[in-house]
């Protein structure tokens, strides 16, 4: 087990809750920003989409922001996305054929931790063009994030969220995006001692996070995921832990409900049944599951 993996696994309780947080587009404004500037460009550029970059783009952010694969891994996100491309009318119009990218699909399909590191490792004991594709795409992406990416601080209300959180409850971050990244924005803002730990990609998915950092150390009902995605949801309910939506273009009216009445509720053990079911529904509608073009 990797030294990362560990950090979480040897967690032991401090407080008598437990809240795993979601970080991009959830606790920080840029998602718009990462995919729109950094990721969709070098899907285009890597996967040679020129000459249907308008659906390119369309499709990519229908699948990393606007749909039911909101959050999502970029590996997993980038195999939807081409699926989704070679299906659509004006793409075949135009005589492209988008990768399958069947190199990646498998890998995923064996591989939980999915980051640079292990598809580097993946790529050194099999040299598929696929997975070295997914690569230089995935490591020009971390270039341009680090390049691009600054001065986008929590969303109002995030901050004073946390502090109140960390009264009762262990904190800790539960995220598909790179450790060096996630490193890097919880510093820059002053707030990376506000967690117990930092979770990205590398450390397994977010269900495998709160699995180590968090089950069979807390009672379920006094475990609770905040995410912005239907994987964080998903996530929760794999460890039988709540969950609180921060609704995708409502997000400072998710963080003031979390901060007025949600977490009294989950402190006193009152946020299960009704309340929980009604915010759940509020969050579902707000992601569709089929694109717009179908």
């Amino acid at each position: 087990m990797s030294d990362a993996v560990q950090i979480l696994k040897d967690l032991e309780p401090a407080r008598e809750f437990f809240i795993g947080i979601d970080s991009d587009g959830c606790v920080f404004d840029s998602m718009e920003l990462k995919h729109k500037e950094c990721f969709c460009p070098q899907f285009i550029n890597h996967f040679g989409l020129q000459a249907v970059s308008k659906y390119a783009r369309e499709t990519w952010q229908f699948v990393n922001l606007y749909s039911t694969t909101r959050g999502v891994n970029r590996f997993k996100a980038l195999v939807r996305a081409l699926e989704l491309l070679a299906d659509r009318d004006e793409v075949k119009a135009r005589a492209v054929v988008p990768s399958r990218a069947e190199g990646v699909r498998k890998w995923i399909e064996r591989e939980s931790k999915l980051g640079n590191p292990a598809l580097k490792a993946e790529i050194e004991r099999n040299p598929d063009p696929d997975l070295q594709q997914a690569m230089a795409w995935s490591l020009e992406v971390n270039e341009v994030i680090g390049k691009i990416v600054r001065d986008v601080p929590p969303f109002p209300g995030v901050v004073e969220s946390i502090k109140c959180m960390n009264q009762k409850a262990d904190t800790v971050v539960v995220s598909q995006t790179p450790a060096e990244a996630l490193e890097r924005e919880w510093k820059e803002h002053g707030i990376d001692g506000l967690v117990r730990a930092i979770a990205g990609q590398e450390m397994g998915t977010k269900a495998e996070h709160l699995a180590l950092a968090a089950r069979d150390k807390y009672p379920a009902d006094k475990i609770l995921m905040l995410g912005d995605a239907p994987g964080d949801f998903k996530a929760a309910r794999a460890n039988g832990a709540l969950f609180y939506p921060v609704v995708p273009g409502a997000e400072e009216a998710a963080w003031q409900r979390f901060r007025d009445e949600a977490l009294d509720r989950f402190f006193a053990g009152t946020y299960a049944g009704d309340y929980e079911k009604k915010l759940i529904r509020e969050f579902e509608k707000s992601l569709p599951e089929n694109p717009p073009w179908s």
